[in-house]
């Protein structure tokens, strides 16, 4: 049939988990959680067996604990997690024709016509197979016509397995499966279904099309597609250069060092906010200066990917101060953010507390809300702050500062 997709889902298990049992052999088939430390920590990973108690990512450490007592906890290893992430790249790199990278431990390969040259599921499989050999962790794999049933496919196939659904079973492969087997089916959406009698994705799949987007809008109408097997989502090319970047050059030449530190603050809050809104975390950090004599020069660095503001500001103030030549006036810099994964807070999960997360996110919907000048550290915004993590507030603003600051005490610290 002519526009017939072959597309693969490759999917690392328990990512996080399944390295620190390759770093510590004795934690294999022990409920491991790996997260913040402590009572305000957060589980950003949890082992097969740790699950079986009810625990899950996001998960308060302190709750996990108290659901599964003799579980062991790990701090988590950034660094360690994106050397593996870039290395299962590199070799998907060179043999797939054409991939997307949608997380650190995610991919679609868009297959479609090698089945005229060799065996798709034969090829497909063979690569799986070096993956394992040659990092020693766990993937799973699902190959289907499109993204969406390969990823159902892939979930099917866990752990460490693999499952092909051929053209034309995509309905018949889905039917049985609860509503929420359907990626993006939340909770709240799973309810609602739920509590209209609708229970499988067969039953989901006989709605019409019209009543399903009276219940639930346009959410409606892709909910309908996706339990009728259609998905005509596009592999995006994965680019490794592809970046988000913001650059100033100054009405006057300067050699402030505070206000260039106030620069350097409000553009990578800015950029981080943006990675934040597309669901993305960045994996490599270039800073720019340009000097009065118009000599450029940049330099960059290799980071665990991640969107945290407070980490980026520390790699981008180290950047800095290994380029910045204090003999010069600065006339321009500039910040980007490059090697971009999708992805969402969960790397970063074992170093903040619970606290620190939901600051993040109220940070970002006032942001949203109001515009991402609304809100910044003190360091970026008027000179009547002092340098550091105090919140700045427009003169009009709703939210009063004290009012915030006592809400998210973390935001000062």
């Amino acid at each position: 049939m002519d526009g017939q997709r072959t597309i693969a889902h490759f999917d690392m298990d328990c990512f996080f988990v399944s390295v620190e049992c390759l770093k510590d052999r004795s934690l294999k088939g022990k409920p491991l959680l790996v997260g913040g430390r402590g009572d305000r920590g957060v589980v950003a990973a949890c082992s097969y067996e740790a699950r079986t108690f009810g625990i899950h990512s996001a998960m308060p450490m302190k709750m996990a604990l108290r659901l599964c007592p003799h579980a062991i906890v790990r701090g988590g290893d950034a660094e360690e997690y994106s050397r593996f992430s870039a290395e299962v790249t590199a070799m998907i790199s060179e043999e797939a024709p054409l991939y997307e990278k949608s997380s650190i431990d995610e991919f679609y390969l868009d297959l479609t016509g090698m089945d005229k040259y060799f065996g798709t599921m034969k090829w497909t499989s063979e690569l799986r197979q070096k993956i394992i050999r040659k990092t020693q962790l766990p993937i799973s794999l699902g190959l289907a016509s499109n993204k969406m049933v390969s990823k159902v496919a892939t979930n099917e196939a866990k752990p460490n397995g693999q499952l092909s659904i051929p053209f034309g079973d995509e309905k018949t492969f889905l039917a049985p499966m609860a509503v929420d087997k359907i990626p993006m089916v939340g909770k709240e959406t799973a309810a609602q279904l739920r509590r209209r009698g609708v229970e499988t994705v067969k039953t989901l799949s006989e709605i019409p099309i019209g009543l399903l987007e009276a219940w639930l809008g346009k959410n409606g109408i892709s909910l309908w597609k996706k339990a009728n097997g259609i998905d005509e989502t596009p592999v995006i090319p994965y680019h490794e250069q592809k970046s988000i970047s913001t650059e100033n050059t100054f009405s006057s030449d300067t050699i402030d060092l505070q206000f260039l530190h106030s620069e350097l603050v409000r553009m990578t809050e800015k950029i981080g906010f943006e990675l934040r809104q597309q669901d993305r975390l960045t994996g490599c950090i270039t800073v720019k200066i340009r000097y009065s004599d118009f000599e450029t020069v940049t330099k960059q660095m290799s980071i665990p990917y991640t969107s945290s503001d407070h980490v980026l500001l520390e790699k981008v103030k180290e950047l800095f101060h290994k380029l910045y030549d204090r003999r010069l006036l600065v006339r321009l810099i500039g910040v980007r953010f490059s090697h971009l994964v999708s992805g969402n807070y969960q790397i970063s999960l074992f170093e903040d507390t619970h606290e620190m997360i939901s600051l993040y996110q109220a940070i970002d919907s006032i942001k949203s809300q109001f515009g991402w000048e609304f809100i910044m550290r003190g360091s970026s915004s008027a000179p009547r702050f002092e340098p550091g993590l105090q919140p700045f507030m427009k003169e009009k603003a709703p939210v009063k500062e004290a009012v915030f600051k006592r809400r998210y005490p973390g935001w000062g610290r």
